[in-house]
């Protein structure tokens, strides 16, 4: 069908620059006293014809450039073709303002250079206005926002500010997001974009049993947010198909909202601060709530394993926290009491290392 519109597109534009060009060159082969030759529907008539004969073997191609387009276009965020037509409109615009003032110009010596000029700076013009309106969509959006907000604060409206926090698929499977969104502690909107729902969807509908029970939990988890939150929780549309990783995409999309990300991935916390991405990490929340443990401190546990070095033996605290207790391997099943010698935090987790105390 495309190429069937194409076809017909070149024989109405053969019949057009027939009609144009074919008169001028009668005159110069010494045919325009002819008059069955020198006519307006024989010179629309030839063009057709040549232009039509021309497209047999041109339409592929142009088939072919017309889908790539379409393809580019459908990839291209709403956003970003938005703000690249607005800039393309006002480099024309200005083309078009600098070509009437060129028109005016009478030189003469350089008619035929004023007479291509403005076709030269609609083309550069339009380029660069299209090429700085989709890379600076970022810039434009905060240029407009920070415009509303001046001018809601000087007609003495208060200034708000929606804080936007995006949820990745470990957080929501985690499930104490909603736990501590209950408690008032997260301020804001959560933002769930789709690609997070698409791949928490294929987790619940895996064949593996403890991956559709952690999807299924995760589903049930967004369920809770949704009713029990006093604030909404947002659900994005956008998608970036150039961009595999989920994890990229969460990136991406912060950088454009001006959001920060929720999670608890050590992974996806270190690839936020290599892009400078705010990242608010649970695994630091629940750390930073635990009872503090100063090294030299006495608590009593119970051994329950052998360590990963010899002689060593492994207990846990109530919330979890792993004790590497050195030399406590013979106290395997016992409860006794520990010294702490040291202890490692990060975002993974806290470890804490102690010794039997000597009696």
């Amino acid at each position: 069908m495309l190429k069937r519109v194409i076809q017909i597109a070149f024989l109405f534009i053969g019949g057009a620059l027939g009609l144009a060009f074919l008169p001028p060159l009668y005159e110069f082969i010494h045919l325009s006293s002819n008059p069955w030759i020198n006519n307006a529907y024989v010179s629309v008539l030839l063009g057709a014809l040549l232009l039509f004969v021309l497209s047999f073997v041109l339409s592929d191609y142009f088939v072919k450039l017309i889908n790539w387009m379409e393809e580019v276009l459908f990839k291209l965020p709403v956003g970003d073709l938005l703000f690249g037509t607005i800039g393309l409109i006002i480099g024309l615009s200005v083309a078009s303002l600098i070509g009437f003032a060129i028109n005016k110009i009478q030189l003469p010596i350089i008619t035929e250079v004023l007479e291509v000029l403005p076709i030269v700076l609609s083309i550069v013009l339009g380029y660069l206005g299209f090429r700085v309106g989709f890379n600076k969509r970022d810039e434009l959006l905060q240029l407009f926002t920070r415009s509303g907000s001046s001018s809601k604060k000087k007609q003495g409206e208060p200034e708000a500010k929606l804080f936007h926090k995006l949820l990745d698929t470990s957080v929501i499977i985690d499930g104490r997001i909603a736990d501590i969104s209950e408690t008032g502690f997260v301020e804001g909107v959560l933002v769930v974009p789709q690609f997070v729902l698409t791949e928490l969807q294929h987790i619940a509908d895996s064949s593996d049993t403890l991956k559709r029970t952690r999807g299924r939990r995760g589903l049930d988890i967004l369920k809770r947010l949704q009713d029990e939150r006093q604030s909404k929780v947002l659900i994005v549309e956008e998608d970036f198909d150039d961009i595999a990783e989920v994890d990229l995409k969460l990136v991406r999309l912060a950088k454009q909202m001006d959001a920060q990300i929720l999670t608890n991935d050590f992974n996806l916390n270190k690839v936020c601060e290599l892009h400078q991405v705010k990242v608010l990490n649970i695994n630091d929340l629940a750390n930073a709530v635990k009872p503090v443990v100063i090294p030299g401190e006495d608590m009593q546990v119970v051994v329950i394993k052998d360590g990963k070095e010899h002689n060593q033996g492994v207990a846990y605290l109530d919330d979890g926290t792993m004790i590497v207790v050195e030399g406590g391997r013979a106290y395997i099943g016992q409860a006794i009491t520990v010294t702490v010698t040291s202890v490692l935090q990060t975002s993974a987790g806290r470890m804490i290392f102690a010794k039997p105390k000597e009696d």
